[in-house]
């Protein structure tokens, strides 16, 4: 029972058995539907939940476009400290969701009285889900850098430097100049290639808790709610936006599937609410099928999330050149992380 219930019946003006005598009159199942709860109220909940959609699409598709407009912001151009601090910010969002909102969630699911005892109060499966998710994460990425890396081994060199594979493997010999400018271009199309592969996992991992999100929201008829989470959801997707719009930015996409991965990201939770709303009158989050499932869900976006975050973005930078080359920068961008967890941490109390 909600606090909100709670303080309901503490305040009431009438009686509680009262309460029980018009839950009677109006039909057996007023009284569990929430006729005692004034936050239950599905005539109110629907106006909110269309705000919500409006609200939660408009903060997405400006947290998740703002980055790719960086370069004509200055203080966010590509070879700033500006656009690092912010990118880290946006990590410590990312790691933040992972640990203080999405493992939670699927710890308590997953745990949940309205589960059986075996097997689910008997073993840990939301950690152990995430455990697996994250190293699954890892193979991921680490086999498709070795095949991108077996393939362009015996790749000819790129024809923007006016040379074939026999004429590179001459001028390696004679020419150290242009050797070293056909090295530099494998390892920049590789760093390409990890940044486009840590994007498309990390929306994969956003998407699974978007629509878990939104699929809640939709179902559920407590007003009181929907307030709280539409403010929380808003701050929450307009931050993680931003750190999956970082990692856009850096794909060098052409601009359609770089318009795919803004619209997925923009249009899934508002989708999911209306998802959530069409299936209310069948969908329960209390039940056994539901909770298994987004449970099991979460534990695997949040696995692939806080892999992500420490990873693939956040020990990145900071092993990178540009931070290892300053103290100073590298306090700016680890303070700046810790303000974005800190953040997802304050909004966890709400959503």
């Amino acid at each position: 029972m909600s606090v909100a219930h709670h303080e309901a019946r503490l305040h009431s003006p009438h009686p509680i058995h009262l309460h029980r005598i018009s839950g009677d009159l109006n039909g057996p199942g007023r009284l569990h539907s929430g006729s005692d709860n004034p936050c239950i109220n599905k005539a109110k909940a629907l106006p909110l939940k269309i705000v919500a959609i409006v609200a939660i699409f408009t903060t997405s598709l400006i947290g998740v476009t703002t980055p790719l407009f960086s370069r004509y912001i200055s203080f966010l151009r590509p070879d700033g400290n500006g656009l690092m601090i912010v990118k880290c910010f946006a990590s410590g969002i990312i790691l933040g969701t992972g640990f203080m909102h999405v493992l939670p969630d699927s710890f308590e699911m997953l745990s949940s009285k309205c589960l059986s005892d075996e097997p689910w109060h008997k073993f840990p499966f939301a950690g152990f889900v995430a455990m697996l998710s994250g190293l699954v994460t890892l193979a991921i990425d680490s086999i498709t850098t070795s095949l991108y890396t077996a393939k362009s081994a015996v790749q000819p060199a790129p024809e923007e430097y006016g040379i074939d594979q026999e004429k590179a493997t001459h001028i390696v010999g004679q020419n150290h100049s242009h050797g070293h400018g056909v090295v530099l271009a494998a390892k920049k199309d590789g760093q390409l290639l990890r940044s486009r592969v840590i994007a498309v996992v990390l929306e994969l991992g956003i998407l699974f808790h978007s629509v878990v999100i939104g699929l809640s929201l939709g179902a559920t008829n407590d007003a009181c709610t929907i307030k709280g989470l539409i403010v929380a959801l808003c701050f929450h997707h307009l931050f993680e936006g931003m750190g999956l719009g970082g990692c856009i930015f850096q794909t060098d996409f052409k601009n359609v599937k770089k318009f795919l991965m803004t619209f997925f990201f923009t249009v899934t939770t508002p989708s999911a609410i209306f998802l959530g709303i069409a299936l209310s009158s069948i969908y329960r989050d209390n039940s056994p099928t539901a909770l298994i499932t987004v449970g099991l869900l979460n534990a695997c976006s949040a696995g692939m999330l806080i892999y992500m975050a420490l990873v693939d973005l956040l020990a990145t930078e900071f092993m990178g050149s540009m931070l290892q080359g300053s103290i100073k920068l590298q306090i700016k961008c680890f303070t700046a992380a810790l303000f974005g967890c800190s953040v997802m941490s304050i909004l966890a109390k709400w959503a």
